[in-house]
């Protein structure tokens, strides 16, 4: 099936291309909007001249405004782009913020966040939304969607990741429109008595008081946080052994209410509703009752996006013709990203939600064409399989680009699982109804128990299974694109098979195994010495092509700190050593001064490594040796730290601290020329 041969999917991904021009190469947004309007001017007077919509020059003129539509809509959703965001007012200090809570996010182990949107700073109205964040609050008194605060703190950055290939939080929250963070403490903020109240508030206060109904029933604590998940798309209450579970078992889907419980749920709804035999009733009340199903779950961001996707697929069952499913959930994505936020398209969730969808729609009918058992039961199981299958391949590469794993056993778990989602979904509705209305039985309660128990033993049981979980995959850009086109080929050969595909699929092949061979080379062909940063503790790292030497003195403390790292790039081996005081790195001296403060009245022009807070008079040291650098890393105090920055500062010496800038890298030019003799220890 020729799938840009449809007009949605080629304004869809224009759209798209819009978007990303948009966001990565921002224009002014006068001239973003100045510039659609033109062209849809253009559009209108060339289609009323000549309405053939199939000549060349109508396409381009088509193609070029939804390009332009999709720029302006992507700058239009970046809050710095407007005159009245809190960026463009004197922040500078402690400030007044007047905030309005419009999310509550999932807490860390120290600390609660919300997503606030700005209504003014001091005496001045602005907009934008901020991040929150504050210590954790025992008495249970947490701030809750629609509340209105006054807030007396200094806006923060939020800041880029310390080591690198972490995790970027920083830009995951620019892509949310979020730039900086205020400090909540239980002392610097009022909260209004009666705020106005709004569908979102609504919504949470109704799963708030869901979830406190189920906390009345005899549900076990480890049942009742996948339950609260399941069904309410609560998980911070689950416990890290079991999400891991989930996660190792290819099942971790199943605890976000997303793409895969509204299609569960639309499926068993159309089920319900076959007597009708009335398609318009049928639609009506299966879009009712799917928003009605995100109202309960609280119209979080993942669930109204799963809705109107879905929205779109009830009304392809509605029309019954396969061929227009493609049409249908095209336009669901451009509706989403035109009507909704562009800035979900660099949404993982989103990502994967499309992926999915588009893959079973595309690979499930090609691969029951390969086999059609006439056994039912038989016919029934490699249905299930051929679905897990298609959306397995369609998210695959996305896993592996954001997780880096891939669950080998992952039809395992989706082939006994999956098929009794429903009937779980259906229960937990009624388990729902009935608590809130106080006519929960205790036997239902039993039951309902017992199957979510069931569930996770077999979950667990799959994730057990550990050599069958491939972990620490190294997968970047190029690789993700290159295994898109890989599969589109295999696909388009399997759709015909004849000796065009076949170059095609091998050619693609070629092209994912050149750019992983040169990936690998260039990882293999670089050197590097740096300074990690770890809280209490002090590493070095030496890389000498794929091999990496770790040198600490906690061998159990950096390996959190490591993965990201041995995976970003491409380590094969690693050793660990115990660091000592003295180094020859690539012929320059590194003196690491620890504890017990003791340092040689030698080697003036080196780097001075500075750990667990040694008590030493830095400035005796700067005239004593004349060091060319001063790192301090994460094992320091830092009230220690302050000072010697000051003492550097001071002197004119550079001063690197890993808490404040960073991983520290030796600037060598040469370095990558080196190998694994640069860096030996001085006897």
């Amino acid at each position: 099936m020729k799938l840009l041969a449809f007009v949605p999917i080629k304004l869809t991904l224009l759209l798209i291309i819009g978007i990303l021009i948009g966001f990565y190469f921002p224009f002014d947004i006068r001239f973003a909007l100045a510039i659609p309007v033109i062209l849809f001017m253009v559009l209108g007077i060339v289609f009323s001249t000549r309405p053939n919509t199939n000549s060349t020059f109508f396409g381009l003129i088509g193609a070029l405004t939804t390009i332009t539509l999709g720029i302006f809509i992507s700058i239009q959703a970046q809050p710095l782009h407007h005159n009245s965001h809190y960026s463009n007012l004197s922040i500078d200090g402690q400030n007044q913020w007047q905030l309005k809570i419009t999310e509550v996010l999932k807490p860390t182990s120290f600390s609660e966040r919300y997503v606030a949107m700005v209504n003014g700073v001091n005496s001045s109205r602005s907009t934008g939304k901020i991040l929150l964040s504050g210590p954790l609050d025992t008495t249970q008194n947490r701030l809750k969607v629609d509340d209105k605060i006054w807030l007396f703190s200094e806006v923060l950055p939020i800041h880029p990741p310390l080591n690198p290939h972490q995790f970027d939080y920083r830009d995951y929250m620019k892509k949310l429109g979020m730039y900086h963070q205020l400090k909540l403490t239980p002392s610097n903020y009022v909260k209004s008595e009666n705020p106005e109240r709004t569908i979102f508030g609504l919504a949470s206060s109704a799963r708030n008081h869901i979830i406190e109904k189920l906390k009345q029933a005899n549900f076990g604590p480890n049942e009742l946080s996948i339950i609260q998940a399941l069904l309410l798309g609560e998980r911070s209450n689950i416990s890290a052994e079991t999400y891991t579970d989930y996660k190792d078992a290819g099942a971790v889907h199943i605890l976000a209410v997303s793409g895969l419980h509204i299609g569960v749920l639309l499926l068993l709804i159309q089920f319900l509703l076959q007597p009708l035999r009335n398609r318009s009733a049928t639609l009506l009340i299966s879009v009712i009752l799917l928003w009605g199903f995100a109202f309960v779950a609280g119209l979080s961001p993942s669930i109204i996006r799963a809705c109107t996707m879905f929205s779109f697929v009830a009304y392809a069952l509605y029309l019954n013709r396969p061929s227009n499913t493609f049409n249908i959930l095209a336009l669901s994505m451009f509706f989403i990203l035109l009507f909704i936020n562009p800035n979900l398209l660099f949404q993982v969730g989103f990502q994967m939600s499309y992926a999915a969808v588009f893959a079973i729609v595309w690979i499930y009918p090609l691969l029951q064409k390969l086999w059609f058992p006439k056994n039912k039961i038989l016919r029934y199981l490699w249905q299930l399989l051929s679905v897990s299958v298609a959306a397995q391949l369609g998210v695959l590469p996305i896993s592996l680009f954001y997780f880096h794993q891939f669950p080998g056993l992952f039809f395992i778990s989706n082939l006994l699982i999956v098929p009794a989602l429903g009937f779980i979904l259906g229960t937990g509705i009624l388990v729902i109804v009935l608590a809130l209305i106080n006519l929960l039985p205790d036997w239902l309660v039993l039951f309902f128990n017992k199957l979510i128990g069931w569930m996770n033993g077999i979950v667990a049981w799959v994730a057990d299974q550990e050599s069958f979980i491939f972990k620490s995959i190294s997968f970047d850009y190029g690789q993700l694109i290159l295994a898109y086109l890989a599969i589109g080929m295999l696909v388009y050969l399997v759709q015909r098979i004849s000796f065009r595909p076949v170059v095609f699929f091998l050619f693609s092949l070629v092209c994912f195994q050149t750019w992983t061979i040169y990936k690998h080379y260039s990882a293999s062909a670089t050197n590097e010495v740096l300074v990690l940063h770890q809280t209490k503790n002090s590493i070095v790292l030496n890389k000498n092509g794929t091999r990496l030497e770790v040198l600490t003195n906690n061998l159990e403390a950096p390996e959190k700190v490591l993965s990201d790292y041995r995976i970003g790039e491409r380590i094969d081996s690693i050793s660990y050593e115990t660091l000592v005081n003295s180094y020859d790195v690539f012929g320059l001296p590194l003196l690491i001064i620890d504890s017990l403060g003791i340092y040689p009245e030698q080697n003036p022009e080196q780097i001075v490594l500075l750990t667990y807070s040694p008590r030493i008079n830095l400035e005796r040291l700067l005239l004593t040796i004349r060091p060319k650098q001063i790192i301090a890393d994460g094992s320091n105090y830092k009230s220690y730290v302050e000072r010697w920055k000051k003492t550097c500062s001071k002197n004119k010496i550079p001063f690197h601290y890993t808490g404040e800038k960073g991983a520290y890298y030796w600037p060598l030019p040469e370095l990558s020329k080196k190998r694994s003799s640069d860096l030996s220890q001085e006897r």
